[in-house]
């Protein structure tokens, strides 16, 4: 009898080969993506892209030039010439992690043997390459300058561009709130899209196409209801992370709402176009199972994109939740102004209208097969 239940249960099992699918190919997947973030895969083949960091030379004398160009043949950083308004400006708007400034007197101090006016001043949000920016340039001060008998102690003075305060968010906890409410949001669209699958099987969506409702005001109801749910889940998870661990987000209301609305919008019609593209509500939960993990691995939810290797960074911008989350990080860590917040919100926008016009035509057919 045992055997005879266990060959009935398996044969059940296996003949839904959408739930096999992400039994076998999520954990590949995962497997797949850890493994080159945190593996070490590939870094044997080539050498790892090196961190770009922009460097200001006040000094302009021959010791300061000839430093830099030492520096910039180390492998693991990339140093960029830059201007100092436009270096902080970089860094403060998180597009580089760091900005090597060589102040004026700089000779003068090599040839005294007195502490160097060098500074390094950081995004604190990018914590994990800061320290690796940190100990290749100090290391390589020491060996090219540690060498002379004036200079006993080379050291590098560091500066957080951006200061924690009593109303700025840590940036840890940003991207704890940030990544996880839009990872578990798009899991909520994605079952909310599911009952229009529901009512299809149940015959309802058949009975609402006799009377007279057009297929597209079908699909824009269920989008709006998406829309609404995802405004009212994203604003209480601020609001419980302001109310449990004091995340400060009413420093500047207005931009929160507007990212808020924009990544609502995307992902509502990411939802809508997982519910066109499948037939039955199995196979929307195994797409949407696998595409949301994989979106939300790429796109910083599940780790931060400081953290992933170039390759990984480059293609984590076709993720919603890379958009979201930056758009989080430039209002409760950076404090930019909205003008600066714009372009972000617009991609939100044009990935949300983009999606939307794909499941218009997807939903057509789907209709269409249905009638």
């Amino acid at each position: 009898m045992i055997a005879t239940i266990l060959k009935k249960d398996l044969r059940l099992y296996f003949s839904d080969k959408k739930g096999v699918l992400v039994t076998f190919l999520l954990p590949i997947i995962m497997i797949t993506l850890f493994a080159f973030a945190f593996g070490g895969v590939g870094k044997k083949k080539s050498a790892p892209k090196p961190l770009g960091v922009l460097v200001v030379d006040k000094d302009s004398t021959t010791d300061s030039q000839n430093l830099i160009t030492k520096l910039n043949a180390m492998q693991t950083i990339r140093l960029i010439a830059s201007d100092e308004e436009k270096a902080l400006n970089l860094v403060k708007k998180g597009e580089n992690v760091a900005a090597l400034i060589f102040e004026k007197g700089f000779s003068d101090a090599v040839a005294a043997g007195t502490d160097l006016p060098i500074e390094l001043k950081y995004d604190a949000a990018r914590d994990l390459q800061m320290r690796i920016v940190h100990t290749v340039l100090k290391e390589g001060l020491k060996y090219h300058l540690g060498k002379a008998d004036a200079i006993n102690n080379v050291t590098l003075k560091t500066t957080s561009l951006i200061k924690e305060s009593s109303t700025k968010a840590h940036p840890g906890l940003v991207q704890a709130v940030a990544g996880t409410a839009i990872m578990m949001l798009l899991f909520s669209i994605a079952a909310v899209g599911g009952g229009l699958l529901d009512e299809k099987e149940a015959g309802t969506l058949k009975r609402l196409l006799i009377a007279p409702v057009k297929p597209m005001d079908i699909l824009l109801a269920k989008m709006g209801t998406a829309m609404m749910v995802s405004i009212l889940q994203l604003t209480a998870m601020f609001v419980f992370a302001w109310l449990a661990f004091g995340l400060p987000i009413f420093m500047d209301v207005f931009s929160l709402i507007l990212l808020i609305l924009c990544i609502s919008f995307a992902v509502s019609s990411f939802g809508v176009f997982l519910v066109s593209t499948v037939k039955t509500r199995q196979q929307l939960q195994g797409m949407s199972t696998i595409i949301i993990i994989l979106m939300s691995a790429i796109g910083g939810s599940m780790i931060p994109i400081s953290m992933m290797p170039a390759f990984m960074q480059n293609i984590a911008v076709i993720s919603v939740n890379y958009w979201g989350i930056e758009g989080f990080f430039d209002i409760l860590w950076r404090q930019l102004p909205l003008i600066d917040i714009l372009p972000k919100m617009g991609i939100l926008l044009a990935i949300g209208f983009g999606m939307t016009l794909v499941s218009t035509v997807l939903f057509k057919k789907n209709i269409i097969a249905i009638e």
